[in-house]
């Protein structure tokens, strides 16, 4: 068949828009519109046939009259765009089924192999056109707002693409999760036992950095991924746990992140402290998470009995460098598969007494569970400081003060990284 006999046959299906005409040979010719394609179709059909040269005379049964409207669509965009701080956009659109599938017969019944979707068309044009209100750009894989077309309701939907922070925090504050828990009773509904707040915490790390950021970018909220976290009964010093905020749907993208970091430490002063470091992408967030990073500890000891000093640093030494077979500790057993883990101490140091205890520090491969290397957690770690000692022994205060940043080039003396949150 030729071009004209194919333009024949769609014609025979009743009124055709030059657009959806010059849709079904979209990819067949480079350097013209759809609109422009279809009318030169017709023009070539008309000389072809030696026929009178015919417009489209009705609604089109293929978009019903949808791409004579394009200057509407675009119009209700920039509207719904007012307000917004972005750069970049990208035009989505939900095609309602029913044109979709008449699109789709004339493709099936012709064997049209070269056809544009009705989507793309209105993608693309709708597009071309907020850019040349707006002045912003269409960007394919990263827009800052996506907006959708929703042609049976005859609304638009826009959806804010999140930010991405860079930073460390430290958490001075024992008593205090790095996310938000939703209480235990009601499951966040809210109930008296939390004050119908429903959370089991007052507070968390997520919420003491999110909070000041969402208010100053108009956001709806902040989510924190963390690499790794700290029990809630330890503090995070040192030069802090480095994590990614997820800020969500924020109206304000223009990053000041030397005042955003001011308003996070005035507001959490003396519980939590940033850093704020960079803008990042979400891509960093699973490099973030799931790469390897070792972790050192100080830690109180407290030792039933007395203890020399003597006898101490021979435990310790038993123990630097050792292999410890730690099976799934009683305490988060209900969260984690039972299984023996085999992590390694890289270091460990006495540094003195204090308050009745014994200071040590403690360098643990990622996944090493400290509480447990000290106590022996009823014989499931093995060996364990307890053991070396002869004696009961178990962690009364717990500070991390170093986590490797898996993000970027450090040297803290090792090299291996952990997939796995603190266990401590």
């Amino acid at each position: 068949m030729t071009v004209a006999d194919d333009v024949d046959a769609i014609l025979a299906y009743g009124e055709v828009c030059d657009a959806c005409l010059g849709r079904f040979f979209g990819k067949r010719s480079h350097g013209l519109t759809n609109q422009e394609r279809g009318r030169a179709l017709r023009v070539a059909r008309a000389i072809e046939r030696h026929q009178p040269y015919q417009d489209c005379a009705g609604d089109c049964i293929i978009c019903g009259g949808l791409l004579s409207d394009l200057d509407l669509w675009a119009d209700r965009v920039v509207a719904a765009l007012e307000g917004l701080d972005y750069g970049t956009f990208l035009v989505g659109t939900r095609v309602p089924p029913l044109l979709a599938e008449c699109e789709e017969m004339v493709w099936s019944d012709l064997s049209l192999t070269h056809a544009e979707p009705l989507k793309s068309e209105l993608n693309r044009e709708v597009g071309k056109r907020v850019s040349s209100r707006t002045g912003h750009e269409v960007d394919f894989r990263h827009p800052d707002v996506v907006v959708l077309l929703d042609i049976a309701g005859g609304t638009v939907e826009v959806q804010v693409s999140p930010l991405f922070v860079y930073g460390r925090y430290r958490k001075f504050e024992r008593g205090i999760p790095q996310t938000h828990w939703d209480c235990r009773s009601c499951r966040g509904a809210g109930c008296e036992r939390c004050g119908f707040t429903g959370k089991q915490y007052r507070d968390s790390v997520e919420e003491l950095i999110a909070g000041p950021i969402a208010s100053a970018l108009e956001a709806e909220g902040g989510v924190l991924h963390g690499a790794g976290r700290e029990d809630i009964d330890a503090r995070m010093v040192g030069t802090g746990r480095p994590f990614i905020l997820e800020v969500v749907a924020p109206r304000r993208r223009t990053l000041d992140l030397h005042a955003l970091e001011r308003a996070v430490n005035e507001s959490a002063r003396d519980r939590v402290e940033v850093d704020l470091i960079r803008q990042t992408v979400r891509s960093e967030v699973e490099t973030l998470k799931s790469n390897r990073s070792h972790k050192k500890y100080r830690i109180l000891v407290e030792v039933d009995g007395d203890i020399s000093d003597q006898v101490l640093e021979s435990a310790l030494a038993t123990l630097r460098g050792a292999v410890i077979h730690q099976r799934t500790p009683e305490r988060v057993a209900h969260r984690r598969a039972d299984r023996v883990r085999d992590r390694t101490v890289l270091d460990i140091q006495y540094l003195g007494r204090e308050e009745g205890g014994v200071l040590i520090e403690v360098l643990g491969e990622a996944g090493l569970y400290i509480k447990e290397l000290v106590s022996g957690d009823g014989g499931r770690t093995r060996p364990s400081l307890s053991d070396a000692i002869e004696r009961p022994a178990r962690v009364s205060r717990l500070d991390v003060v170093l986590v490797q940043d898996p993000t970027e080039e450090e040297d803290d003396g090792t090299s291996q990284r952990s997939t796995e949150e603190d266990t401590i």
